[in-house]
């Protein structure tokens, strides 16, 4: 750890410091297990798909691709959650949070590049995982739509964005990795299975409890809008419209930004003791 401190502060003291410190996220990232689960997970993923004889029938492939991408969702929000979920209190624990910031490295250049390297390795988990899944659904189905699946991990990792900021913001507000790791699971998959029908709800609910019901419908971020999106995929279903495209983009980084600079203002009232 101490050679990724020197690393980082011999940076440029601007913006070089945040892509230094998402290296070393990075770095750290892969040499742990968490590459060879991922590792796993592709060759998982890659059998399943291989071991499937009868992709004759539409139904068989749509099961089998559903699966699969439930599997690809469900490992990459694992690995987004618990690589940022350990990045501030890691620091803290082994101290070397305290020269890494009496160097010029700013707290907000702390927090951003703690994020970039999250979210970078997420994409790169990403780009692993749909690059087997398609091409082993491309050798059974004889066809590839490039640009629907350019969509579907482009928006897939703009959610993981969301993630990330979110669990980086526990990270200053609860103590332990563990629970802070488990609230924000809980969190985002309640948000996926529940946050698009509390409007429902809320037609249904009267005064003061109904108003409170729309009031959380309207600030969580929808991320269920972003795993919807598997559906292209599944069912070859054409594009997305561009500009909705281009708006879900939009949404997610003003949801990352704002989680961001929450976690930035917390982070800076926290007084680090030795």
């Amino acid at each position: 750890m101490s050679s990724s401190i020197s690393w980082v502060t011999s940076r440029n003291p601007d913006a070089g410091n945040v892509f230094a410190i998402a290296g070393v996220v990075i770095k750290e990232m892969y040499r742990r297990k968490d590459f060879y689960v991922l590792l796993t997970l592709i060759v998982v993923i890659t059998l399943m798909l291989a071991s499937v004889g009868i992709f004759n029938d539409d139904r068989i492939v749509r099961y089998i691709k559903d699966g699969c991408l439930l599997l690809i969702w469900l490992s990459s929000l694992v690995i987004a959650i618990t690589t940022a979920a350990r990045q501030i209190p890691a620091e803290r624990e082994s101290r070397t949070i305290f020269p890494l910031l009496a160097k010029p490295v700013g707290r907000g250049e702390f927090v951003v590049g703690k994020f970039l390297g999250c979210w970078l390795a997420c994409g790169m988990a990403l780009v692993a995982f749909y690059f087997f899944f398609g091409m082993v659904a491309a050798s059974r189905e004889h066809t590839l739509p490039f640009l629907a699946y350019f969509q579907a991990i482009w928006l897939h990792w703009m959610c993981l964005g969301i993630v990330v900021a979110l669990v980086l913001l526990g990270s200053v507000v609860f103590t332990a990795p563990s629970s802070n790791a488990t609230i924000c699971f809980i969190v985002v998959l309640g948000i996926m299975f529940a946050g698009g029908h509390l409007n429902e709800i809320a037609l249904e609910m009267r005064g003061f409890r109904g108003a409170v019901v729309y009031a959380i419908y309207y600030a969580i971020p929808h991320l269920e809008w972003y795993e919807n999106v598997r559906e292209l995929i599944i069912h070859n279903w054409g594009l997305i419209d561009w500009l909705y495209w281009g708006g879900a983009t939009i949404y997610a980084a003003l949801y990352m930004g704002l989680l961001l600079g929450c976690a930035w203002l917390v982070f800076q009232r926290r007084k680090l003791t030795l």
